[in-house]
């Protein structure tokens, strides 16, 4: 097979081929990836199953149902940062280019999360009603209660 050694000199391109040392590590690592997603996914619903039978029973413990929903996040999150890490080898990429991609989606999460807690800010302040800052009028006692006009006399 004949490789394309076109070179050039303005912006020569350096790329990395994945190759597989060997067939056992490559069917290793693909076993051993596709049983830790495996637990972690079902694990992730047995929570969900827990969470569904404490809604159906009397009121939950409020603590506990987002003690659950946290684990069930951080779950999702390890397992896609090992599909990122396996399966589009960023693994083996070196520091920069994973935080090229990182940092953004970071970000952009965070950036998702303040707007809601701001969003949820806003409709608690707006539904909540304060007393002090009623506005209020004076009534004014009424002189005249006849308010038909006589024209020009």
């Amino acid at each position: 097979m004949a490789h394309n050694t076109h070179s050039n000199t303005h912006s020569p391109e350096i790329t990395f081929h994945h190759d597989h040392a060997d067939e056992a590590t490559f069917r290793a690592r693909v076993k051993k990836t596709t049983i830790l997603l495996s637990v972690i996914t079902i694990i992730e619903l047995g929570i969900g199953l827990l969470l569904y039978t404490l809604h159906k029973g009397a009121e939950p413990n409020p603590f506990l149902v987002l003690l659950f929903k946290g684990v069930v996040c951080i779950l999702t999150l390890a397992k896609a940062f090992y599909i990122v890490s396996v399966f589009m080898h960023l693994g083996d990429e070196i520091r920069n280019m994973i935080m090229t991609i990182i940092m953004p989606l970071l970000l952009f999460v965070w950036f998702i999360a303040a707007f809601l807690w701001d969003g949820n800010s806003y409709r608690s302040l707006r539904n909540r009603y304060d007393k002090r800052y009623q506005e209020t009028t004076q009534h004014h006692e009424v002189h005249n209660t006849d308010t038909t006009h006589t024209g020009l006399q």
